[in-house]
Order: C-alpha cells, then structure tokens, then sequence
C-alpha cells in the first residue's frame, strides 16, 4: 500500500475550477483534463483521476467516443441523462440513480439530454452531472454496467456506499467497481443531523447542492471539494436540506 501520506486538508473553491464552455456544454474541472497549461500539481486525488460537474442543453450531449480502462462513475444532479454504449447497454440516468460504466478492453459510448432517442418526451431543462473516474484494479477487464436507484436509502440522511470495489461492502446494495480500494458515497444531510467522514489515507468531499460545516475546516458551498489525506472521523453538517458526494481511498496511484 505504500507510505501513509501526511495529514492533510486541502480546500478547493467553486470558483478556482478550470472551465469548458462551448454551446452545448458547460464543464468545470475539479482535477486537469488536458490542454495547457498543464498542471502537474493538479492530475489526481489518490485513485481519483477526474471529478467533472457538467451542464449540457436539451437535446445535445456526447457523441459516441471511445473509453478505456477506466471505472467511470456519473451523478445526475438535475434532468435526465440517456446512456447508450457498443455492449448494448442503454438507460435513462436521473436524481437518486447511480450509474457506473467499466471500460476494461475499449467500449464507446454517448450520453446525451435527449430522451427522445429512447422514445420519451422531448427534454426541456438542461441536464446537471457529476462525472468521475478512478482507476481499475488491473487493466483489460472485460466491459460492464451497471445502474442502481438509491433514493429511498438516501432519504436516511445518513452517508450511503454509492458504488464500491471494496471487500466489506461486498454485502450492500451498492455498485461494484473494478478497484478493491475505493468507495463513492453519498449523503443528503439534514439539519441536527450530521454525518462522520470514514477514516482513510485518501478523502474527497463534494458538495453537489447546498451548504455544509466540515468540522475543523468550517463553511463549504455548493460546487466547494475537500481533499483530505490520513484523515477521517470529522462531522458534516447542514443547516438547510444539502447533498454531499465522498470519496474514500486507500491507495494513490503511486503505490
């Protein structure tokens, strides 16, 4: 597993995220995606490559693009996105649906806010995503999805295993992944009610919605990420209705 990093809390605002613009398509970038300039500093949280919240209009989208090993793990925020890949696989991701697609040996995909390619009702809002990638555990698996709906266990107000490769998760209703280090959960927090961070080498907070209090660290908006190393343990809390996504990491791609 490596050396244990030194302890760490490390804020990134909203507004420090680079940014994609183009007609269709607002991104913003909490990690380096490419173009310049580089930035070395900025390329991973432990297994955690890329942590994209994008916007796209109605009846747009991805076009059909290739990936490659790589767990990719999507969040709808608000609106509905439809998945369609070269495995066959299709589907309408929305709030409270979890969606994890393995690329293994190479498979294509498009995610598009067009529900009508599935014979649905035209779209009319734009659709709001989290998009995230970790590494596999090993390279050349063979290509997988899966969706699982969540909603009803997220009403709890507790955090949820969203999707996980890890051993003792083996046992929720939760998305496996292809990486025995890694878990997303997730946490629609109320106010009295807080939530404890898990104790691991690699964290990263997200706050999808709302505001938060992160005990020791103190006030995160909406579109703020924490990444915290050694650490663990600390309280969340809200004040008003706010979701949070989290990331819990036992390896770094160094080791």
């Amino acid at each position: 597993m490596g050396t244990t990093p030194a302890p760490l809390i490390d804020v990134h605002r909203s507004d420090d995220r680079s940014e994609t613009n183009l007609t269709w398509l607002r991104g913003r970038h909490s990690f380096w995606v490419g173009g310049r300039p580089y930035d070395p500093g900025n390329t991973h949280h432990g297994l955690l490559l890329v942590h994209n919240e994008d916007t796209i209009r109605p009846g747009t989208g991805f076009d059909t693009h290739p990936h490659q090993d790589m767990e990719i793990v999507t969040w709808v925020l608000e609106g509905a996105l439809v998945h369609q890949d070269s495995a066959g696989n299709s589907g309408v991701i929305y709030p409270g649906l979890a969606q994890r697609m393995s690329a293994g040996t190479g498979i294509l995909h498009s995610e598009k806010n067009d529900s009508r390619r599935l014979g649905r009702e035209r779209p009319t809002i734009p659709v709001r995503l989290i998009q995230m990638w970790v590494v596999p555990d090993e390279p050349g698996v063979t290509p997988g999805y899966e969706q699982l709906e969540i909603h009803n266990d997220l009403l709890s107000g507790g955090l949820v295993t969203v999707a996980s490769g890890m051993t003792r998760h083996g046992g929720e209703a939760a998305i496996r992944i292809q990486n025995r280090h890694a878990a997303l959960h997730a946490a629609r927090l109320m106010p009295g009610r807080p939530v404890e961070l898990p104790a691991a080498p690699y964290l990263h907070l997200f706050v999808t919605c709302g505001s938060v209090e992160l005990e020791g660290t103190g006030a995160l908006s909406e579109g703020d990420a924490v990444r915290l190393t050694s650490s663990g343990g600390q309280r969340i809390s809200a004040s008003a209705p706010a979701e949070v996504l989290v990331w819990e990491m036992h390896a770094d791609l160094a080791n």
